[in-house]
């Protein structure tokens, strides 16, 4: 299996799910609103996990912004099921990710 989640039902149960789409493609400052908003999600992971296997460009998908997300799929190249990642990965990020709270990502994918 190529890791993307084919049921995609999770979807459905996202904090946004009734959400004008456009408002998860911002930038700068509400950024921040929007990625607030997913660490009180459910699915937060899932989303996150989906946006990673897909390589999605742009918006916040799972509380991460796009540059956070290039981070970690330059940094994490051989990561081929990403939600078997960040559900058992013992990596400091992925533990990082599983909290709550809005991640340092690029303090953890820096060299």
């Amino acid at each position: 299996m190529s890791g993307v989640d084919e049921d995609q039902s999770w979807a459905a149960r996202a904090l946004c799910a009734s959400d004008e789409p456009d408002a998860l493609f911002v930038q700068g400052a509400s950024q921040r609103q929007v990625r607030m908003r997913c660490m009180a999600c459910e699915v937060r992971i899932e989303c996150l996990a989906d946006a990673l296997q897909s390589k999605a460009s742009f918006g916040v998908w799972g509380g991460l912004t796009e540059r956070e997300r290039r981070a970690i799929l330059r940094r994490y190249p051989d990561v081929e099921d990403w939600k078997d990642w960040l559900d058992g990965s013992g990596e400091a990020l992925a533990l990082e990710l599983r909290t709550p709270r809005v991640p340092r990502v690029l303090a953890h994918v820096r060299d």
